[in-house]
Protein backbone atom coordinates (compact mmCIF):
# COMPACT_ATOMS: atom_id res chain seq x y z
CA UNK A 1 0.00 0.00 0.00
CA UNK A 2 1.46 3.36 -0.94
CA UNK A 3 1.87 6.17 1.77
CA UNK A 4 -0.73 8.33 0.52
CA UNK A 5 -3.01 5.19 0.44
CA UNK A 6 -2.12 4.33 3.95
CA UNK A 7 -2.78 7.56 5.34
CA UNK A 8 -6.04 7.67 3.37
CA UNK A 9 -7.24 4.23 5.17
CA UNK A 10 -6.17 6.31 8.85
CA UNK A 11 -8.35 8.93 8.07
CA UNK A 12 -11.22 6.98 6.48
CA UNK A 13 -11.20 4.86 10.34
CA UNK A 14 -10.16 7.81 12.39
CA UNK A 15 -13.62 9.61 11.07
CA UNK A 16 -15.58 6.36 12.39
CA UNK A 17 -14.11 7.17 15.31
CA UNK A 18 -14.35 10.28 15.76
CA UNK A 19 -18.59 10.14 15.26
CA UNK A 20 -18.03 8.58 19.01
CA UNK A 21 -16.16 11.06 20.59
CA UNK A 22 -15.82 12.91 23.11
CA UNK A 23 -14.96 9.75 25.15
CA UNK A 24 -16.91 9.58 28.85
CA UNK A 25 -15.59 8.18 31.94
CA UNK A 26 -15.06 5.02 32.42
CA UNK A 27 -14.44 4.95 28.59
CA UNK A 28 -12.19 7.16 28.36
CA UNK A 29 -9.67 5.83 31.60
CA UNK A 30 -10.31 2.27 30.16
CA UNK A 31 -8.58 3.53 26.49
CA UNK A 32 -5.91 5.40 28.27
CA UNK A 33 -5.39 2.08 30.84
CA UNK A 34 -5.70 0.42 27.49
CA UNK A 35 -2.57 1.83 25.73
CA UNK A 36 -0.20 3.10 28.88
CA UNK A 37 0.29 -0.39 29.25
CA UNK A 38 0.55 -1.67 25.40
CA UNK A 39 3.13 1.75 24.76
CA UNK A 40 4.86 1.30 27.67
CA UNK A 41 5.35 -2.52 27.39
CA UNK A 42 6.38 -2.23 23.71
CA UNK A 43 8.61 0.60 24.05
CA UNK A 44 10.65 -0.52 26.26
CA UNK A 45 10.72 -4.19 24.75
CA UNK A 46 12.39 -2.42 21.53
CA UNK A 47 15.10 -1.49 24.29
CA UNK A 48 15.63 -5.01 25.34
CA UNK A 49 14.28 -4.45 28.68
CA UNK A 50 12.88 -7.53 30.20
CA UNK A 51 9.12 -7.26 31.45
CA UNK A 52 6.41 -8.72 29.47
CA UNK A 53 3.01 -7.22 28.58
CA UNK A 54 1.60 -8.94 31.58
CA UNK A 55 4.09 -7.87 33.77
CA UNK A 56 3.98 -4.35 32.77
CA UNK A 57 0.28 -4.34 33.08
CA UNK A 58 0.62 -5.58 37.27
CA UNK A 59 3.38 -3.56 37.43
CA UNK A 60 1.53 -0.37 36.79
CA UNK A 61 -1.91 -1.13 38.14
CA UNK A 62 -0.68 -3.10 40.98
CA UNK A 63 2.81 -1.87 41.89
CA UNK A 64 4.37 -5.51 41.94
CA UNK A 65 7.57 -6.21 40.34
CA UNK A 66 8.54 -9.29 38.33
CA UNK A 67 10.98 -11.81 40.76
CA UNK A 68 13.95 -12.81 39.73
CA UNK A 69 14.07 -9.33 37.08
CA UNK A 70 16.82 -6.75 37.46
CA UNK A 71 15.50 -3.40 39.54
CA UNK A 72 16.30 -1.58 36.26
CA UNK A 73 14.11 -3.05 34.44
CA UNK A 74 10.84 -2.25 36.82
CA UNK A 75 12.47 0.87 36.61
CA UNK A 76 11.97 1.10 33.16
CA UNK A 77 8.54 0.48 33.56
CA UNK A 78 7.46 2.91 36.40
CA UNK A 79 9.40 5.67 34.45
CA UNK A 80 7.75 4.87 31.25
CA UNK A 81 4.50 5.02 32.60
CA UNK A 82 5.34 8.38 34.02
CA UNK A 83 6.35 9.85 31.26
CA UNK A 84 3.16 8.49 29.32
CA UNK A 85 1.25 10.28 32.14
CA UNK A 86 2.99 13.28 30.96
CA UNK A 87 3.12 12.76 27.47
CA UNK A 88 -1.11 12.99 27.64
CA UNK A 89 -0.75 16.04 29.49
CA UNK A 90 -0.17 17.87 26.35
CA UNK A 91 -3.08 16.33 25.31
CA UNK A 92 -4.89 20.02 24.63
CA UNK A 93 -1.40 22.17 23.86
CA UNK A 94 -0.84 22.34 19.85
CA UNK A 95 2.77 21.55 19.84
CA UNK A 96 5.69 20.40 21.65
CA UNK A 97 9.14 21.98 22.89
CA UNK A 98 12.47 21.13 24.18
CA UNK A 99 11.19 21.24 27.76
CA UNK A 100 8.25 18.72 26.59
CA UNK A 101 11.80 16.40 24.95
CA UNK A 102 13.59 17.30 28.69
CA UNK A 103 10.97 15.98 30.99
CA UNK A 104 10.18 12.64 28.88
CA UNK A 105 13.91 11.87 29.31
CA UNK A 106 13.78 13.14 33.53
CA UNK A 107 11.06 10.71 33.80
CA UNK A 108 12.97 8.32 32.48
CA UNK A 109 15.37 8.41 35.72
CA UNK A 110 16.43 4.75 36.89
CA UNK A 111 16.87 2.76 33.44
CA UNK A 112 19.44 5.14 31.91
CA UNK A 113 23.20 3.62 30.67
CA UNK A 114 26.16 5.41 30.04
CA UNK A 115 25.91 7.56 32.61
CA UNK A 116 23.26 9.60 30.61
CA UNK A 117 21.79 12.85 33.19
CA UNK A 118 18.14 12.69 33.49
CA UNK A 119 16.41 15.92 31.70
CA UNK A 120 19.72 16.44 30.38
CA UNK A 121 21.40 16.40 26.45
CA UNK A 122 24.55 14.74 26.23
CA UNK A 123 28.07 15.95 26.80
CA UNK A 124 29.85 12.92 25.41
CA UNK A 125 30.43 11.26 21.49
CA UNK A 126 27.87 8.46 20.98
CA UNK A 127 29.04 5.35 18.86
CA UNK A 128 26.05 2.40 18.44
CA UNK A 129 26.76 -1.14 18.56
CA UNK A 130 26.73 -2.36 14.50
CA UNK A 131 26.02 0.99 12.93
CA UNK A 132 28.73 3.10 11.66
CA UNK A 133 26.38 6.55 11.47
CA UNK A 134 27.97 9.21 12.56
CA UNK A 135 26.02 11.47 15.28
CA UNK A 136 26.74 15.13 16.18
CA UNK A 137 29.16 15.99 18.69
CA UNK A 138 27.67 17.05 21.81
CA UNK A 139 28.60 21.08 21.17
CA UNK A 140 26.19 20.61 17.64
CA UNK A 141 23.54 18.61 19.79
CA UNK A 142 21.69 21.96 21.59
CA UNK A 143 22.31 23.73 18.01
CA UNK A 144 20.40 20.76 15.58
CA UNK A 145 17.93 20.40 18.49
CA UNK A 146 16.66 24.24 18.07
CA UNK A 147 16.54 23.30 14.07
CA UNK A 148 14.52 20.44 14.38
CA UNK A 149 12.08 22.18 16.94
CA UNK A 150 11.85 25.16 14.44
CA UNK A 151 11.91 23.08 11.28
CA UNK A 152 8.56 21.02 13.25
CA UNK A 153 7.10 24.21 14.08
CA UNK A 154 7.71 25.67 10.54
CA UNK A 155 6.10 22.07 8.61
CA UNK A 156 4.30 19.88 10.52
CA UNK A 157 0.86 21.82 9.30
CA UNK A 158 1.99 21.28 5.61
CA UNK A 159 2.32 17.34 6.67
CA UNK A 160 -0.31 14.55 7.62
CA UNK A 161 0.32 14.32 11.36
CA UNK A 162 1.13 10.63 11.44
CA UNK A 163 4.06 11.44 8.47
CA UNK A 164 4.76 14.66 10.69
CA UNK A 165 5.23 12.46 14.26
CA UNK A 166 7.24 9.53 12.35
CA UNK A 167 9.72 12.30 10.87
CA UNK A 168 10.02 13.67 14.05
CA UNK A 169 10.73 10.70 15.57
CA UNK A 170 13.42 10.04 13.03
CA UNK A 171 15.30 13.26 13.55
CA UNK A 172 15.01 13.20 16.86
CA UNK A 173 16.96 9.74 16.84
CA UNK A 174 19.36 10.99 14.37
CA UNK A 175 20.51 13.55 16.56
CA UNK A 176 20.37 11.57 19.13
CA UNK A 177 20.60 13.98 21.84
CA UNK A 178 20.98 12.08 24.68
CA UNK A 179 23.38 9.54 26.18
CA UNK A 180 20.73 7.22 26.39
CA UNK A 181 16.95 6.81 26.29
CA UNK A 182 16.55 8.58 22.83
CA UNK A 183 14.44 5.57 21.58
CA UNK A 184 12.25 5.90 24.35
CA UNK A 185 12.05 9.81 24.23
CA UNK A 186 11.60 9.93 20.18
CA UNK A 187 8.52 7.43 20.82
CA UNK A 188 6.68 9.28 23.44
CA UNK A 189 7.00 12.77 21.28
CA UNK A 190 5.78 10.93 18.41
CA UNK A 191 2.58 9.90 20.50
CA UNK A 192 2.05 13.26 21.59
CA UNK A 193 2.06 14.86 18.42
CA UNK A 194 -0.41 12.34 17.10
CA UNK A 195 -2.61 12.63 20.29
CA UNK A 196 -2.75 16.50 20.08
CA UNK A 197 -4.04 15.90 16.25
CA UNK A 198 -6.78 13.80 17.33
CA UNK A 199 -4.96 10.38 16.49
CA UNK A 200 -4.82 7.07 18.57
CA UNK A 201 -1.50 6.29 19.99
CA UNK A 202 0.78 4.66 17.79
CA UNK A 203 3.07 1.50 19.65
CA UNK A 204 5.71 -0.39 17.26
CA UNK A 205 4.86 -3.96 17.95
CA UNK A 206 8.56 -5.51 19.43
CA UNK A 207 7.63 -8.17 16.16
CA UNK A 208 9.16 -5.44 14.14
CA UNK A 209 12.00 -4.50 16.01
CA UNK A 210 14.05 -5.39 12.93
CA UNK A 211 12.02 -3.23 10.32
CA UNK A 212 11.74 -0.29 12.94
CA UNK A 213 15.92 -0.15 13.56
CA UNK A 214 16.22 -0.21 9.54
CA UNK A 215 13.87 2.12 9.20
CA UNK A 216 15.89 4.45 11.54
CA UNK A 217 19.12 3.32 9.86
CA UNK A 218 18.07 4.50 6.48
CA UNK A 219 16.44 8.21 7.86
CA UNK A 220 20.13 9.18 8.10
CA UNK A 221 19.71 9.67 4.05
CA UNK A 222 16.25 8.75 3.45
CA UNK A 223 13.06 8.74 5.83
CA UNK A 224 10.88 7.50 3.47
CA UNK A 225 11.05 3.90 4.15
CA UNK A 226 10.86 4.78 8.24
CA UNK A 227 7.54 7.24 7.26
CA UNK A 228 5.74 4.02 5.46
CA UNK A 229 6.82 1.59 8.71
CA UNK A 230 5.15 4.13 11.13
CA UNK A 231 2.00 4.65 9.08
CA UNK A 232 1.47 0.93 8.66
CA UNK A 233 1.75 0.06 12.28
CA UNK A 234 -0.49 3.48 13.03
CA UNK A 235 -2.80 1.88 10.30
CA UNK A 236 -2.81 -1.97 12.11
CA UNK A 237 -3.51 -0.38 15.37
CA UNK A 238 -6.39 2.18 14.29
CA UNK A 239 -7.76 -1.03 12.58
CA UNK A 240 -7.32 -2.94 16.42
CA UNK A 241 -9.33 0.26 18.05
CA UNK A 242 -12.22 0.46 15.73
CA UNK A 243 -12.46 -3.36 15.79
CA UNK A 244 -12.67 -2.69 19.99
CA UNK A 245 -15.49 -0.10 19.34
CA UNK A 246 -17.31 -2.54 16.67
CA UNK A 247 -16.67 -0.22 13.53
CA UNK A 248 -15.41 -2.59 11.27
CA UNK A 249 -18.82 -4.48 10.59
CA UNK A 250 -17.79 -7.52 11.46
CA UNK A 251 -20.35 -9.55 13.87
CA UNK A 252 -18.05 -10.78 16.79
CA UNK A 253 -17.81 -14.86 16.32
CA UNK A 254 -20.46 -16.41 18.86
CA UNK A 255 -18.53 -18.73 21.81
CA UNK A 256 -18.27 -22.38 21.35
CA UNK A 257 -20.41 -25.11 23.71
CA UNK A 258 -18.49 -24.89 26.43
CA UNK A 259 -19.49 -28.67 27.34
CA UNK A 260 -19.21 -30.08 23.90
CA UNK A 261 -17.16 -33.10 24.28
CA UNK A 262 -13.18 -32.62 22.93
Amino acid sequence: MSISACLAAIDALKAKIDKHRPFEEPMLSRIRDFYKVGLVYSSNAIEGFSYDETETKILIEDGLTAAGKPLSHALAVIGHAEGYDRMFGLLHRDSISEDDLLMFHACLAGSLDNEARPGEYRNCNIFLTGSDQIFPSPEEVPGRMSDLMASYARNSGKLHPVEAAAKFHAWLTIIHPFADGNGRVARLAANAILIQNGYLPNPIPPMFRKDYIRGLHQAHTNDSFFVEFFADCSLANTKDFSRFLHLDDQPSKPPRDLFQPS
